[in-house]
């Protein structure tokens, strides 16, 4: 489990490319490094993935098939940067909603708007996806919990902060860019089961 405060930024320093299959290594920094092993969890913009390596600072994550199809994981690059955040533990301040850590799928930066504290970004979604997005309802991207803005047909926004922008890839993300989403699995239990029973009373 994870709670969507993003903890960091580490660098991609290694990729191995097989058919269907990558591994990469990430240099985390100091404060995110220690009692790391075999097995772990630690997301890479959202996305969980399991240690299977470890050499100080350097952490070894293998990614199959699936998670390359269906996040923003396979097209990152020797030098890239991930957004990172270790597995929360029993105790730990749930700071912003609890993720699982399985991607949805991605969405796209549409239109970024900057105001002197703030920015605003919207993003072009899949109507499958847009089904679970509503106005100040939960979403996760790249890892971040966000409170959703707004909603249009096929789109939706999010309000950041300066602090946001500063310890997370968006202050770095521009149009056209590509970002993990994961739905608020409740918000998504809700809609199914709604639809399911209109669907039902409907036959």
């Amino acid at each position: 489990m994870f709670t969507g405060i993003v903890q960091g930024m580490a660098q991609v320093i290694s990729i191995e490319q097989k058919q269907d299959f990558h591994s990469h290594v990430i240099e985390l920094p100091s404060e995110l490094s220690h009692n790391i092993t075999l097995g772990a969890s630690i997301a890479h913009n959202g996305c969980c993935l399991t240690v299977t390596q470890v050499t100080g600072r350097k952490v070894r994550f293998d990614l199959m098939k699936a998670t390359l199809d269906l996040t923003n994981l396979g097209l990152l690059q020797l030098g890239d940067w991930v957004n990172v955040e270790r597995a929360a533990r029993f105790g730990d301040e749930i700071g912003g909603h609890n993720m699982s850590g399985h991607i949805s799928g991605v969405v796209t930066v549409q239109q970024m708007i900057s105001s002197p504290n703030n920015q605003t970004i919207w993003f072009e979604c899949s109507p499958s996806s847009m089904r679970y997005i509503l106005p100040k309802g939960y979403i996760g991207l790249d890892g971040c919990s966000l409170t959703i803005a707004e909603v249009q047909e096929d789109r939706f926004s999010v309000n950041l902060i300066p602090e946001t922008l500063t310890r997370t890839l968006f202050g770095q993300r521009k149009v056209g860019d590509k970002i993990n989403l994961e739905v608020d699995p409740q918000t998504q239990a809700i809609v199914d089961t709604v639809e399911r029973v209109l669907a039902e009373k409907n036959r």
